[in-house]
């Protein structure tokens, strides 16, 4: 048997060990390479896809080649730990240390070299399901067609390989200088119990507390502002929680004989305080990854389901079109868009509204305002079928219509005060504000003043007029190409131009394309981050197995029941297993919701779907890990 034999040998023998590293190992391969995929295919090459989506791919493909690194590095530490006997054992049979840092370097090098090459089968095997599904996720209209992706591919094989190459050497250096002694102790050498200290648990809940009061207290924009300093506590917060509190209250609870002596309590609390400080870094390591992927991600599917709620919201209509004073197209450019609904066979109430802009002075108004007659809003809020109160005013009275939010994204005040007292400076009329009305039917994002027709009329001293054409359909949504071929033969080029199209499904589409993209990149990196935190707790939980098994061996003897031994292990492994991840989730919930608080805008649904997706996907690893863990007990016992 050859020396490479030999080392092929004993990655096959610890294949148990290895599992685990090498699927996600492998996850993190696939992934590269679907990235690779999309941004390498024709398609995007195209002017008719989203020019960023390309470049955005390709950032993620740096992000996780940088976390895969750091997570192979950390799993390969953490192997070595655990193999430490068996390495101390061939040292003692002869084996020379270059020998041992040459047999660690082939393993590590054979496991990269399969899980490349397994991770890349893999990715052009689901290609086909992923690049239907990305035409999904991307709203994409044109099919994203089969190719075999030979850049993509090579250049994950040599960036892969090259990655467990350095981290072949990086591991050599690990074990150069380890002692004979050492090797063969292991992780066998007695730990001191492990004290948590009163005033840094204090401290540990102090900080998590109040970064979480401040979060959830800042509005609006502060919640930038605080963004910083308050993730910067709740992560030293966390590292405490981890490191102190959590060892504070394992020797609280077994210093309480009620409890501690409670039938299988005295087990499972013995030795939970050393494998919480053992494995403190990990969980906050896993519980921070977490954060980032769950909050990255519910962030991502809230801001898209917020920008395409708020666009219906205060763009209702179909088509808008605007014209200046100096506009002389305005007669043939409506006409051409009746015509386009005509030919499409689209049914659509067409509303003319005349906006007058002259400055004004008054308790809230120092500035040029929108003036429109009453018979014109009421025709706009009838076409649309819209639930808003019709004007019915006379003499001064005036009513004002604001939008839902200012450009800033920041709510307005729906409890609009009245009688207040509006002066248009050169007409030398006073309007008294007598309602209020919250309502996005008009085509920017101000307030607009509702007078009657007869006052509109003597309204003679003005600083412009507009005409604003509304177009209301209810099948707006199959209006996208209509929109883009309207846009396309108008051609407006910019606000100076004396009239303005929009389109409310072409923008909607747009969005969410480029939302879309932004959340296929998201989606990814959050998952490569879930899973690579998800196995980060599978080595950490293997690497005590075999010290495990020791333990309910020697219990199994005194009377230990197989039933006593899977609860005593399912609840020491949830506590392990869920305590990181339930930081992570309570951490991502208090972060959306500071983005609610934020825009003002409820992110309880799209908090929920990915909170809770992620915290099934969770359940269902930890059930397969038990299950899997509780067996190896049982055959030891």
């Amino acid at each position: 048997m050859t020396f490479r034999q030999f080392a092929f040998n004993n990655v096959m023998r610890n294949k148990r060990t290895y599992a685990g590293y090498f699927l996600s190992s492998t996850f993190a391969v696939m992934v590269f390479f679907v990235y690779a995929m999309f941004a390498f295919h024709p398609a995007f090459n195209k002017e008719t896809i989203h020019s960023s989506v390309s470049l955005g791919l390709h950032f993620a493909e740096a992000i996780i080649y940088v976390f895969s690194f750091i997570f192979v590095l950390f799993s390969m530490s953490s192997f070595l730990k655990t193999r430490k006997k068996e390495f101390g054992l061939l040292v003692m049979h002869g084996m020379t240390n270059m020998q041992l840092r040459r047999m660690v370097f082939l393993e590590n090098v054979i496991i990269g070299f399969f899980a490349t090459i397994l991770g890349i089968g893999l990715g052009i095997i689901f290609s086909k399901m992923l690049l239907l599904a990305a035409e999904n996720i991307l709203e994409l209209e044109e099919p994203l067609l089969f190719y075999f992706p030979v850049k993509a591919l090579a250049l994950t094989f040599v960036s892969f390989l090259f990655l467990f190459v350095i981290i072949s050497f990086a591991t050599v250096v690990i074990l150069k200088g380890s002692k004979l002694v050492d090797l063969m102790k292991g992780s066998s050498v007695p730990k001191a119990e492990p004290k948590g200290s009163l005033l840094l648990s204090l401290l540990a809940a102090v900080l998590l507390i109040g970064g979480y009061v401040a979060a959830l207290l800042v509005k609006g924009l502060g919640v930038a502002v605080a963004m910083i300093p308050v993730t910067t506590v709740v992560i030293i917060g966390t590292y405490f929680l981890f490191t102190q509190l959590s060892v504070f209250v394992i020797r609280a609870l077994k210093k309480r004989q009620s409890f501690f002596w409670k039938k299988t309590n005295l087990v499972l609390f013995s030795d939970l305080a050393y494998r919480m400080k053992d494995n403190a870094r990990t969980f906050f390591f896993v519980a921070i990854v977490s954060t980032v992927a769950f909050t990255a991600i519910g962030s991502l599917v809230g801001f898209r389901s917020m920008v395409t709620t708020s666009l219906v919201e205060e763009s209702p209509f179909a088509f808008e079109y605007v014209s200046g004073e100096e506009n002389k197209s305005e007669t043939e450019h409506v006409s051409f868009i009746r015509d386009e609904l005509d030919q499409e066979g689209i049914p659509f109430q067409e509303t003319k509204v005349v906006v007058k802009e002259l400055l004004a002075t008054g308790e809230e108004y120092d500035q040029s305002l929108s003036i429109v007659r009453e018979s014109d809003y009421n025709n706009l809020i009838q076409s649309g079928e819209f639930e808003l109160k019709k004007a019915n005013l006379s003499g001064n009275e005036a009513m004002v219509v604001y939008p839902k939010r200012e450009l800033n994204g920041s709510q307005r005040n729906v409890e609009k005060e009245s009688n207040k007292t509006i002066v248009l400076k050169k007409n030398e009329v006073s309007l008294e504000q007598t309602t209020s009305q919250e309502a996005g039917i008009f085509p920017d994002y101000q307030d607009y003043i509702i007078v009657d027709d007869r006052l509109f009329e003597k309204l003679t001293k003005i600083e412009n007029q507009k005409t604003f054409y509304a177009f209301y359909t209810k099948d707006w949504k199959e209006t996208s190409e209509i929109g883009k071929k309207i846009n396309s033969a108008i051609q407006p080029e910019g606000f100076e131009e004396p009239y303005q199209f929009f389109s409310l499904a072409a923008t909607w589409s747009f969005i969410n394309q480029a939302f879309g993209a932004t959340l296929f990149i998201g989606l990814f990196i959050g998952a490569v981050f879930f899973v690579a935190a998800g196995s980060f707790l599978y080595f950490r939980l293997y690497t005590d197995l075999d010290e495990e098994k020791r333990k309910f061996a020697a219990i199994g003897k005194l009377g230990l029941t197989h039933k006593e031994l899977s609860k005593i292990v399912t609840i020491q492994l949830g506590l392990l297993f869920f305590a990181p991840i339930l930081v992570a989730v309570i951490h991502g919930a208090v972060a959306l919701t500071a983005l609610h608080n934020m825009f003002d805008f409820s992110l309880l649904k799209e908090s929920t779907l990915v909170l809770g997706s992620f915290f099934v996907i969770q359940v269902i690893y930890f059930l397969f890990i038990r299950m899997g863990y509780i067996r190896k007990l049982k055959r030891a016992i």
